[in-house]
């Protein structure tokens, strides 16, 4: 790996300043100059150059509401997603106990898209071969992106909405002893990242604004990777309510929903197994069509959000800070803080996971599907989107018959796939999640002995 270490700790992802100065100093430099030098391994964290986490508080002339919403900005880690984390910890673990070998494994990537990019990425850096799985109807730039990056395109059929048979698929290509997969629905290195890394960022970023506690954190699920910030959020700030948002069009959690969306990045019909639904407090339903009205607004209505009380300047900047489930997380933390009644002292954590960068293609199809789209289009959008969402379909999932029903699910989703009963039955109870959680601890042991060798 060019003379460098074998890669960071999740102490050194959550805390960038503690890497060894000259390497953090070669790395910030590589991810302006170089992003395919393998030392951007270290740039893989939520933070800036200043260790600040990149995060926006937005506009309340944008928002609506007198809460604090703050969004975690993924654009800026390496392959522009953070996804790119959950791929790399499951690497390097699997790299660690001896499961991944180099030279020898081929690995696998489920995903929707930049799950896949950041498997992409992580195996071009470490030198792996990848072969990344994924429904045939996403966004050209995601499967641009990925063949840039070396990897080989496995292409199963639908949308987001049928994230379910790139996993089967996986399952079908894992029989071969030479592939590993990277299993980001299933492998607890995803929510492990996810709960030490960006919970604790998350508890980073509040500070200094409102109360500098979070009342809310919300989320589409995804792999559920990211809402296991709120798990980390939770022990903190025990009054933080989690809000998993899922699309109107296909609300899994919800009632079972089997329907189509356009939210890219929030795949569906299933639980997955790291989704810990003990503290899953509310599901919140968001149409597919308002997250790429919002993108759209966002992106080329700058006079719509100048009109509507938005600083010129803070509209120029979010143009390309958000991708459309970036959008859909910022209508869910609205939703929530109408919902839960949140005043100007209160703050809402939501995340951007990528930026616009990969969307073009997806506001070329809404120009083709809607017959105009004028500046008094995006006025009335800008309404319908940022205003009139309100605390419709938003359901509290707090008592046990609520949670029993996702435990079913998640049994009927996973069972198939060779977990046992009693396996499933231990994820009822916080012990197995802390458990799980506190291995990271060992795992950052071993990186650095590994350094060594």
């Amino acid at each position: 790996m060019n003379n460098i270490p074998f890669g960071p700790t999740y102490e050194e992802m959550l805390h960038p300043h503690k890497i060894d100065k000259d390497i953090r100093k070669r790395a910030l430099k590589a991810l302006k100059e170089d992003e395919l030098d393998p030392i951007n391994l270290f740039n893989i964290n939520w933070k800036d150059e200043n260790n600040e986490v990149h995060k926006v508080v937005l506009p309340k002339a944008l928002t609506g509401v007198d809460a604090n919403i703050v969004v975690m900005l993924g654009k800026y880690i390496p392959s522009g997603s953070h996804k790119v984390g959950a791929g790399y910890s499951t690497l390097i673990e699997g790299s660690i106990d001896g499961s991944i070998v180099s030279g020898e494994h081929t690995i696998l990537g489920p995903s929707t898209g930049n799950f896949g990019i950041g498997v992409a990425y992580i195996c071009n850096l470490m030198k792996y071969e990848a072969i990344v799985i994924m429904p045939d109807n996403m966004s050209n730039e995601r499967y641009e992106r990925i063949e840039r990056y070396g990897a080989k395109l496995d292409l199963t059929p639908g949308t987001e909405s049928d994230v379910i048979l790139t996993l089967e698929r996986t399952y079908e290509l894992k029989k071969d002893p030479k592939t590993r997969s990277l299993a980001q629905f299933e492998l607890m290195p995803n929510y492990r990242w996810h709960r030490h890394v960006t919970g604790n960022s998350a508890i980073e970023a509040v500070k200094g604004i409102g109360n500098g506690r979070i009342a809310c954190f919300a989320s589409a699920p995804g792999s559920a990777g990211t809402l296991a910030a709120g798990d980390q959020i939770k022990k903190v700030f025990p009054e933080a309510k989690i809000a998993a948002l899922e699309p109107y069009e296909c609300s899994t959690l919800m009632n079972g929903g089997r329907g189509q969306h356009r939210i890219e990045g929030i795949g569906d019909k299933m639980i997955t197994l790291i989704h810990n639904v003990i503290n899953t407090d509310f599901i919140a339903l968001i149409k597919d069509e308002d997250s790429v009205r919002g993108l759209k607004i966002l992106h080329d209505g700058i006079d719509t959000l100048v009109k509507n009380g938005v600083d010129r300047k803070d509209a120029e900047s979010m143009t390309e800070m958000f991708g459309v489930s970036g959008i859909c997380n910022i209508i869910g933390a609205i939703k929530m803080a109408k919902y839960l009644k949140l005043g100007p002292d209160d703050n809402i954590v939501t995340v951007a996971t990528d930026g616009f960068d990969r969307y073009e293609s997806v506001m070329v199809d809404l120009e083709k599907r809607t017959l105009e789209i004028e500046d008094f289009v995006l006025d009335r959008w800008f309404v319908d989107v940022f205003r009139k969402n309100g605390i419709e379909d938003i359901v509290d999932y707090r008592s046990d018959s609520q949670k029993e029903k996702l435990y079913i699910q998640k049994e009927k989703d996973w069972l198939k796939f060779g977990y046992k009963q009693e396996y499933l039955d231990s994820m009822r109870n916080s012990e197995f999640w802390d458990g799980e959680y506190n291995k990271i601890f060992e795992v950052d042991k071993q990186i650095i002995k590994m350094r060594k060798e």
